[in-house]
């Protein structure tokens, strides 16, 4: 299927959005620009549930004949998969609905997509190429773990992370490839101590630098929360690559959000929901 056969689309791209921190928003805004860019559809368009511009509104003022809302979010949980599609009126995820005017599909989440393996792996090639004291170490000398947020709401919110947990030790790269959470069990806090290398790095399995990545997460792996704000005030980012903790050296990398490989993501789920809808016809 041609990009060209979406000139005649909107792209919405949908996120979860805060008014708590600005970040949040940056990958949807980074990530519509750069499709905004490419000229295959004849609109982009940011939306957010927690912020404007609301998806309601977005979808209000959007008149397409053809429509594809691309959830960014980072698993099929509470929010991307139940709260959002319901208050919308789509009976399910990936599903579409046909108004008088517009086809508009609701997709599956980009978090769940099988490239974001490779979006994972180079997250952690990064940050230990960018930060090679004293010595960038070899995949092979080293435990990759990757930390999700984890919620009794949904059981599906960790899924994503432990399935590119099993995908990335089937590779046989890493000595010891791992899945830990903030709020479930194996826990983020007490993470090093656990693991079997002395070489450790951490991929946040979150979509932006928001609050959980830039300042939760560095607390709960040991840094004084006065000593992160100090940081964060003052425009540092606040964990130090590498730091020490129980006797190993610790990497921990930007959220996946910003990696430029995701905009080839959202494309993919906008013409995996073309294809359901050519073969529903």
């Amino acid at each position: 299927m041609s990009d060209e056969s979406f000139s005649d689309a909107v792209l919405i791209l949908l996120g979860h959005g805060t008014t708590l921190n600005e970040q949040s928003a940056a990958p949807i805004f980074q990530h519509a620009a750069e499709l905004r860019r490419r000229h295959l559809f004849s609109g982009v368009r940011e939306a957010f549930w927690k912020q404007e511009p609301h998806i309601k509104k977005v979808l209000a003022e959007t008149t397409a004949p053809r429509q594809f809302i691309v959830p960014f979010f980072i698993s099929e949980g509470y929010f991307s998969t139940e709260i959002i599609p319901s208050e919308l009126g789509f009976p399910g995820v990936p599903s579409f609905l046909r108004t008088p005017q517009s086809l508009i599909h609701y997709c599956s989440p980009v978090g769940s997509h099988t490239l974001m393996t490779q979006v994972i792996l180079a997250r952690a090639r990064g940050v230990v190429e960018q930060f090679p004291f004293p010595r960038a170490p070899r995949p092979e000398d080293t435990t990759l773990l990757i930390a999700g947020h984890g919620t009794g709401r949904n059981a599906n919110s960790r899924k994503a992370v432990e399935r590119q947990v099993e995908l990335i030790r089937a590779l046989g790269l890493f000595a010891e490839v791992g899945a830990v959470f903030m709020e479930e069990a194996p826990f983020i806090k007490g993470c090093a101590a656990q693991a079997k290398m002395k070489h450790i790095v951490i991929v946040p399995f979150f979509i932006s630098d928001g609050l959980h990545a830039v300042e939760d997460i560095p607390v709960l792996l040991g840094e004084p929360e006065r000593l992160v704000k100090e940081r964060l005030a003052a425009g540092q980012p606040a964990w130090r690559n590498p730091s020490e903790r129980e006797g190993k050296l610790v990497w921990y990398a930007p959220s996946i959000g910003t990696e430029p490989m995701l905009a080839e993501v959202i494309l993919q789920r906008v013409r995996e929901a073309e294809q359901r809808a050519v073969q529903s016809v």
